[in-house]
């Protein structure tokens, strides 16, 4: 028989005439066979098996084989031994390679035919052995699936006992170690497989031998955790997760994370291979490992794991979302690591600039479960942008994505970032490496947040923004002085200056703090800056004083007027400080009294105007004519933490049920000079705030008005939005939207003659009756509703410009044009965040790069592309372009994002004669200074550190990369030295109403 079928094999027939051979030679095997004729034809058969050309060869030597073996099974145990099983399994056969997985398959089917023959079992003992010492062999995926299969039918050649917990540590450990290089589906489908079939054959060992399960989870901690830069495991890994059994999921993440043998290095590789896993398809509960392995690091404060693995991974788990196989996972992880990294936003802009691609893409592609999807992932980001809002220039092209999809509410948004944020969170979480990113497009130098420092940084930007006083600042000559304004100008050379892309303001943040200010908190922006200005006066006024006060012995005018300009002071500018000539207006108090008409006034300078609200929502437009229905002029204002407040039964400025003011109703929205004459109208003291009229000698009705007379080159206005809740004991914000036009008119009354006063009392002068304050507020209030009808973009005025003959100080009119602004993002006064627009304003006339006051006027909703160009957005340390339209509309888009100081600069008209000020005494200059030398010098050293920075960041970034580190960062970051605290309800909208343990800004 075996000739005629080595003859069949090697003859030419047909198929068919081959099959029908076969055949009489399988019906032969029920007859009388000699033994050796068996086993030359299991000789045959095997070769067959083992060697055979194709699929028809295979088929013929299966077919005998089984034959031959079920009717000569004595025969069949004599020649299937286990000698000649070990010879297969560790010198394979003939020229075949004992690591091929056709020897499996030819003792996989020898073993089926053998069961029931008691010989089985010794051959059982070796595959026990023979399986423990290939898979320390490290098989490839091929063979390893084949003798999974092998040992799932035949489990007595599984290795028991301890050899059983080896097998299964060296098995997963071998699953390491496979790769797949498939390039096509088919390839790719036969490699999951391949991987399947192996975690099947674990899985069943842990059932059956639960004692194997531990090792194993162990072996594979310390596979994931290594360090090793010449190993990176295989994603296969992931294929064991779907095996364990979940309720061991919070006992083996507590035990793993409170191990103190485990070292950081070693958990954040594993935390980021396990990240990994998620894009393995048919890997289930990856990403509750994940998360749960995310919150127990949490728990143990593993902040440095936490924040480092974040940034890296982020970008990779947004990714997954492409693909619908693992999109599920991939976004729950997503929404763990999002909504918990709430101490800084930069984790969700790494992701913002994909977020739009994605939406459009899940709303096309047609597939069942995208729209569904599609709605949890718009959720995602409407929690992020919620928490993170002072950032409108990064999300506009998202809301305009997701508009027509549904947003969450304020209440369910609170919910979930309350959930999940990392509750034992402090100031110290940032982590100590970030990554690069080159200086912005604009060329501007942004700040670096050195935690809650965004109140310090929107406002620097602002006075560096204000051309005239940043060119004066820098040309004063104050080398060796160790004062304020020193500082100053060292931090406005940097950042005109540096190399850096955002510079550390370190040392100004301490020298300029007030005491009151704790380190790391937030606080109002209005107060550092009325703080600081008054710092820098009374610096330059105590300066100015030790001068006076030196003998002049033997000093030429010359080396006067040099050290005069060493400690800051200008011989033109008569004894008055930087800060009184940039900044500073007067302003006139008189109270008249209503029955005799007597008038005392009092002259007060001021460097801002506080603006306050109407106590009334519906009382909103600038005052009018008294009518006969009176009401409070202001709501209790205060600010935003640490600064004064005026409480209900106080009797300051603008006291609230004794002060009176008649309104005016028109149906305008809310602006900046609707405000402005608010706080100028006059007001009514009576009842308990009566005034004590000297010439009657006795309490009397009387009214007190407000006027400006004389105009700062640089108007610096706030808006009182957080006012205090008597009843309820907390600060509220006023979300009130607020226009702000390009350019307003002030008022200023022209003094004829000086004014006597003295700090303490006032001086009583006589006026006509006729001048009452109807009259006054008449002229105060501009015709805005005729000039709406005229042009409805002209800008609106603050001061009517006709004179009325006889006034004792007839008014005129001061233009200003906008130069910058500072936003509050949030709804509490305890948290939320700083930033701030500016503009380029050039030249000695005010103009903004070449905009003229009649195409600011009638652009404003319509900005040309050199508009855009002139308005910047600093938030922190990113500086973009934006335009005016931004500025204007960023309230409607961001209801938490509300204008709340306001730098205004004076813009003199052809033909305008100027009060004073820096353009009176020549102060305005059309260039930047150039550095002195002592500025130079410090620049130079500080550019030639950053490049020596740049260098040593390179050097490790590559021997990270190459290394594999724990540390490494992907290239973008906005700072490189530690981020500002974001806290749990910085980002400004997001802050307010989250009710967690550390109230932080970023």
């Amino acid at each position: 028989m075996d000739k005629i079928l080595e003859g069949l094999i090697s003859s030419d027939h047909s198929v068919p005439v081959k099959k029908a051979i076969v055949k009489k030679v399988v019906e032969a095997a029920e007859k009388d066979v000699t033994e050796e004729q068996c086993q030359a034809l299991f000789v045959l058969t095997t070769r067959l098996l083992l060697l055979g050309e194709d699929a028809f060869q295979k088929q013929i030597g299966f077919q005998v084989l089984e034959a031959y073996a079920r009717y000569h099974r004595p025969e069949f145990e004599q020649f299937f031994t286990k000698d000649f099983v070990l010879s297969l399994l560790q010198q394979g056969y003939e020229q075949l390679d004992r690591k091929d997985p056709a020897i499996i398959d030819y003792i996989h089917c020898c073993l089926r035919l053998l069961i029931s023959c008691p010989s089985v079992l010794e051959i059982f003992s070796v595959i026990q052995v023979e399986v423990l010492r290939m898979v320390c062999e490290r098989p490839d995926p091929a063979l390893c699936a084949r003798f999974s299969t092998l040992l799932s039918d035949f489990v007595q050649c599984i290795p028991r006992e301890k050899s059983g917990v080896l097998f299964c540590q060296q098995l997963v450990r071998t699953i390491s170690y496979f790769q797949c290089f498939a390039s096509q589906e088919r390839e790719l489908r036969e490699y999951v497989g391949q991987v399947t079939k192996v975690s099947t054959l674990l899985q069943n060992i842990w059932k059956a031998d639960p004692t194997t399960l531990l090792p194993s989870l162990q072996e594979v901690f310390s596979i994931i955790s290594s360090t090793d830069p010449s190993f990176d495991p295989s994603i296969a890994l992931a294929s064991l997760v779907q095996h364990i059994p979940v309720q061991m999921i919070t006992v083996l993440i507590k035990s793993l994370t409170t191990d103190q043998n485990v070292r950081d290095a070693s958990m954040t590789k594993a935390l980021c291979r396990m990240i990994d896993w998620l894009s393995w398809p048919l890997a289930q509960h990856v990403d509750s490992w994940v998360i749960a392995l995310l919150k127990g690091l949490a728990v143990v404060q593993k902040f440095t794991i936490l924040i480092d693995v974040t940034l890296l991974k982020i970008e990779l788990v947004f990714s997954r979302l492409w693909y619908p196989i693992v999109r599920q996972g991939a976004l729950n992880v997503l929404s763990h690591m999002l909504l918990s990294f709430q101490h800084s936003p930069e984790a969700f802009h790494l992701v913002v600039p994909h977020v739009v691609h994605l939406a459009q893409s899940l709303k096309t592609d047609g597939l069942p479960n995208s729209k569904a999807f599609l709605l949890q992932f718009t959720e995602l980001i409407h929690c992020m942008m919620y928490q993170y809002s002072g950032f409108p220039d990064l999300y506009d092209h998202i809301l305009e994505a997701i508009k027509d999809l549904p947003k969450p509410v304020e209440e369910k948004i609170k919910l979930v970032l309350n959930q999940s944020a990392w509750t034992s969170q402090s100031n110290s979480f940032a982590s100590g490496l970030l990554r690069h990113a080159g200086k912005s497009e604009t060329g501007k130098t942004g700040l670096i947040n050195l935690g809650n420092t965004c109140f310090m940084n929107s406002i620097i930007q602002t006075l560096f923004m204000a051309t005239d006083f940043r060119r004066h600042v820098l040309s004063l000559n104050l080398n060796g002085s160790n004062t304020l304004m020193k500082k100053l100008q060292l931090l406005f050379a940097f950042l005109a200056h540096t190399q850096r892309a955002a510079y550390a303001p370190r040392n100004f943040l301490e020298a300029s703090r007030p005491p009151w200010f704790n380190n790391g908190s937030q606080q109002d922006c209005s107060e550092y800056l009325r703080f600081l200005l008054d710092r820098l006066h009374e610096e330059e006024k105590t300066l100015q004083l030790l001068e006076s006060t030196k003998p002049n012995v033997d000093t030429s005018s010359k080396e006067q007027e040099s050290h005069s300009s060493e400690i800051g002071i200008k011989p033109e500018g008569e004894g008055t400080t930087l800060i009184e000539r940039t900044f500073g207006g007067k302003l006139i108090t008189g109270i008249r009294c209503m029955q005799c008409n007597c008038v005392s006034e009092k002259e007060e300078p001021f460097t801002d105007l506080s603006l306050a609200f109407c106590p009334s929502t519906t009382s909103r437009d600038s005052p009018g004519t008294q009518g006969t229905s009176e009401m409070p002029k202001t709501l209790c204002q205060g600010s935003v933490n640490g600064g004064s407040e005026v409480s209900e039964t106080s009797s300051a400025k603008v006291p609230p049920t004794s002060v009176q003011f008649a309104p005016v109703t028109n149906d305008s929205p809310l602006s900046v000079p609707d405000l402005v004459n608010y706080f100028l109208a006059p007001e009514i003291l009576d009842e308990d705030n009566a005034y004590f009229c000297e010439k009657c000698v006795s309490l009397q009705r009387a009214e007190r008005t407000m006027k400006v007379v004389s105009a700062p080159e640089y108007l610096i206005l706030t808006l009182l939005r957080f006012s205090y809740d008597a009843k309820c004991h907390v600060r509220r914000k006023i979300l009130e939207n607020v226009t702000i036009p390009p350019l307003i008119r002030l008022p200023v009354h022209n003094v004829s003659t000086p004014v006597q006063c003295s700090p303490t009392s006032f001086s009583s002068v006589q006026v006509d009756p006729a001048e009452s304050s109807e009259n006054l507020a008449k002229k105060l209030k501009p015709s805005q509703r005729d000039e709406e009808e005229e042009e409805e973009e002209k800008v609106r005025m603050v001061g009517e410009e006709e004179l009325r003959q006889g006034d004792p100080m007839p008014i005129h009119s001061v233009h200003y044009v906008l130069s910058s602004v500072v936003m509050h993002s949030g709804i509490s006064s305890e948290s939320g965040h700083y930033y701030s627009y500016g503009r380029n304003i050039n030249g000695v006339d005010g103009t903004c790069s070449a905009l003229s006051l009649s195409s600011e006027q009638g652009s404003a909703l319509a900005p040309s592309s050199q508009e855009a160009k002139d308005w910047l957005l600093f938030n922190d340390s990113r500086v973009t372009f934006t335009s005016f339209q931004s500025v204007q509309n960023i309230t409607n888009r961001f209801p938490k994002d509300t204008a709340y100081v306001l730098m205004y600069r004076r813009q003199e008209l052809p033909g305008q004669s100027t009060n004073g000020g820096l353009l009176a005494n020549g102060m305005r200059q059309s260039t930047e200074p150039p550095l002195q030398k002592e500025l130079l010098d410090a620049i130079i050293k500080d550019n030639k550190l950053y490049l020596q920075e740049q260098e040593l960041n390179a050097r490790t970034q590559a021997l990270q990369a190459s290394s594999s580190s724990c540390s490494f960062k992907p290239n973008g970051s906005d700072d490189n030295n530690p981020p500002g605290s974001c806290g749990p309800s910085g980002g400004g909208g997001g802050g307010g109403g989250l009710n967690t343990i550390s109230r932080l800004v970023f």
